[in-house]
């Protein structure tokens, strides 16, 4: 059974760990037994109390999961693998953290076959929002960002805005993401029913066509060679991708060669290197508007047992 994964997105004092309280509280009682990664970028943890005795807590300090310790992060996936009984791990990002690197770094193809990608939920602090020509233009880029690729929008602390306020922060948030579910909150309370009942992002197979492009949530696609590949076939085969993938990585099995080669894309750059061990041949997409069937064909097509 594949562990189901939620990634708590949010620019710094948004809201976050609020929220993370209520996702373990309604998980217990819908019966599921939560894990949680938590990342902090200082040295000590602050927000590890949030998390009750009886939850599987593993923590990544001093530095952004998508950056400094990435090959940390790594270990701790496989280790709560071995060691916890979990249904469901939730991974509280730091508030720099930009949400394709952070799934980037989760879905390592050593184990990326045992996590099913559930979604980004991203909390947006009403007020940060409303006064956000104070940020810088980096911060700001990263809060669209952070809203562009979430599945689910927590609009919090709507109180401290006027209702015509309100009105506006709604239609600018729709106005960045089109696709995801709002929800208006305060104190981060919001019923998670809608969110635990939902698709998996990787079992909706096929959009309508004609309506790609407002279907622009983050999506991951997990493949594993059965056989070995053509080298000729699998470059024309990553050539014929869209832009709208932005990352590709796995072991893939050349044929020829005695190991799977490992191969990485990222921004439209592919990169070859030669493993020196038998390494599970797990292939992960990760891009928007992504067709899974289309996908799959593809590789099974340059797959051959």
């Amino acid at each position: 059974m594949k562990k189901e994964v939620f990634i708590l997105s949010g620019f710094l004092g948004s809201g976050k760990t609020t929220l993370l309280k209520e996702v373990l509280q309604a998980l217990k009682v819908e019966g599921k037994k939560p894990a949680v990664l938590m990342n902090e970028l200082g040295n000590v943890s602050i927000d590890s109390d949030a998390v009750e005795a009886d939850t599987a807590l593993r923590e990544l300090l001093d530095g952004c999961i998508c950056c400094t310790i990435s090959e940390k992060l790594e270990s701790q996936l496989q280790e709560l693998l071995v060691n916890e009984q979990f249904d469901v791990l939730i991974i509280e990002t730091t508030g720099a953290a930009h949400p394709v690197e952070v799934v980037d770094s989760i879905l390592s193809p050593l184990f990326a076959d045992r996590f099913e990608f559930k979604g980004i939920i991203t909390v947006v602090d009403a007020k940060q929002w409303k006064d956000r020509s104070g940020f810088s233009p980096s911060v700001l880029h990263l809060m669209r960002e952070q809203i562009r690729h979430a599945q689910y929008i927590i609009a919090n602390k709507m109180d401290l805005l006027t209702e015509m306020e309100q009105g506006r922060f709604v239609y600018e948030l729709q106005q960045l993401n089109s696709n995801a579910k709002i929800f208006m909150t305060n104190y981060a309370k919001v019923s998670m029913k809608d969110i635990f009942s939902s698709k998996s992002i990787n079992e909706i197979n096929d959009y309508d066509r004609a309506a790609i492009g407002q279907h622009l949530t983050l999506q991951a696609v997990v493949y594993t060679f059965k056989g070995s590949v053509d080298s000729e076939k699998f470059e024309k085969w990553v050539k014929r991708q869209p832009e709208t993938i932005y990352r590709m990585k796995g072991y893939i099995p050349l044929r020829g060669n005695k190991y799977p080669t490992m191969f990485q894309y990222s921004y439209g750059m592919p990169l070859f290197l030669q493993a020196d061990m038998k390494y599970k041949t797990n292939f992960v997409v990760i891009g928007e508007g992504l067709h899974k069937s289309d996908i799959i064909r593809g590789l099974q097509e340059i797959d051959h047992t």
